[in-house]
């Protein structure tokens, strides 16, 4: 049963270049609608973790009053994304033997098999994020999505392990502690990405979310209605930035500034020759730029993270399996022609993400920049969605933030 007040979801996104808060409500008919997005310039994220706790608490801070101010609430608590080159995914298998004479398979045996799929062996010094669950196998017999009342001898479960380095992990559970706020649960952002854009046609189908953030590159496989697949490049948006500053000998800051008003992902025949002249802050001439030679730095670099991910997913033995495409979220989503370059890259369609299943979305805030705090809302509104689940995930969610931020 529900409040008359519809429990309330924040999703808090900790970027490298911002900081993104989103409000939504869930109400009484299971829907979902975002009421507020709160955002701030971060200035204390670099590569999706964090290296100055004072700056990206006071950004934290900054977001969340505005996030607070346009849904008219008060924030308390927020589902926190994480992500960074520690962040890794891995495929495991779970097995238990029926002990009954009558092979009978009952819903304990469920849960042992699932115990024992998360009784996983990770170094020292990490801690799991999530374990997915994606299929069941009765004695060979794989694709099986409840074995409770099936007869067999043994039961297996495959599931996706994603885990990561646990003081990293630390850090940002702090800083959000530090503003008497609670955290209802990690949520690697790429999963929140991927949760915010694709439909449930694109998870069976086969689908690759992935989102060019300024830090990092994540990126998450769907395939047969399950996650398949995760992982995150330590490289993004502000490589391709640094590339610039190097190739075209000019500041950081005046990169940026060039990307954004002349990039794209693709060299241009028609800029052959065409420079730029760069003033002084005086607005004296200060040197030309060669906007054919900025356009070559950033295809090549934007081409080269694209064809890591396309490397991994085929050593992974995935690529045949995303029939439905590739969905690109981020601010790099907004680079002119970056779906040509990708489709090139990877031989698929692909499109910019849309945000699914949601209400009260103004189009104005429907933003691929703005996927992974919209898709954090999203993975609260499926753990209050199904209660037979909120105990024991609540006491998950209570077991992994204790480990990691002992009180």
């Amino acid at each position: 049963m529900f409040d008359s007040k519809p429990p309330l979801l924040v999703g808090l996104d900790l970027g490298t270049s911002k900081v993104c808060v989103a409000v939504g409500e869930l109400h009484a008919d299971r829907g979902l609608g975002i009421i507020g997005i709160g955002q701030s310039r971060s200035r204390g994220v670099r590569k999706g973790e964090i290296i100055d706790p004072a700056a990206t608490a006071d950004d934290v801070r900054a977001a969340i009053a505005e996030a607070e101010q346009m849904a008219n609430v008060e924030i308390r608590s927020v589902y926190l994304g994480v992500t960074g080159s520690h962040i890794r995914g891995f495929n495991h298998r779970g097995h238990h033997n029926i002990p009954s004479v009558d092979r009978d398979i009952t819903a304990d045996d469920v849960q042992d098999v699932v115990k024992n799929a998360k009784a996983i062996t990770l170094p020292a010094e990490n801690h799991t994020v999530h374990v997915i669950r994606q299929h069941f196998i009765v004695d060979g017999q794989p694709g099986v999505l409840n074995p409770a009342g099936m007869v067999g001898s043994q039961i297996e479960v495959d599931v996706h392990v994603v885990h990561g380095v646990t003081h990293r992990l630390q850090n940002p559970i702090r800083a959000v502690k530090s503003l008497q706020l609670e955290v209802d649960d990690l949520v690697f952002s790429g999963i929140a990405s991927a949760l915010a854009t694709l439909t449930p046609q694109d998870k069976e189908l086969g689908a690759l979310a992935i989102d060019l953030g300024a830090g990092v590159t994540e990126y998450v496989v769907c395939a047969d209605g399950i996650i398949q697949h995760t992982g995150a490049l330590a490289v993004g948006g502000d490589h391709v930035s640094n590339d610039l500053a190097y190739g075209l000998k000019i500041s950081m800051s005046r990169a940026e500034a060039l990307k954004i008003e002349h990039g794209g992902s693709l060299p241009d025949p028609a800029l052959k020759g065409q420079t730029l002249t760069l003033t002084h802050d005086v607005g004296l001439p200060e040197r030309s730029v060669n906007l054919d030679h900025l356009r070559r730095i950033m295809s090549l670099r934007l081409e080269e993270i694209l064809e890591i991910i396309a490397e991994e997913i085929e050593g992974a033995g995935l690529l045949d399996s995303i029939r439905a495409g590739i969905c690109l979220v981020g601010g790099g989503a907004r680079i002119p022609n970056i779906t040509t370059l990708a489709e090139r890259v990877f031989g698929l369609p692909v499109r910019i993400g849309r945000m699914q299943s949601l209400s009260g979305l103004a189009a104005s805030l429907d933003q691929p920049e703005f996927a992974t705090a919209i898709g954090l809302v999203k993975f609260g509104s499926f753990q209050h969605a199904n209660p037979r689940d909120r105990v024991s995930w609540t006491s998950r969610v209570k077991q992994t933030l204790t480990s990691l931020f002992p009180a």
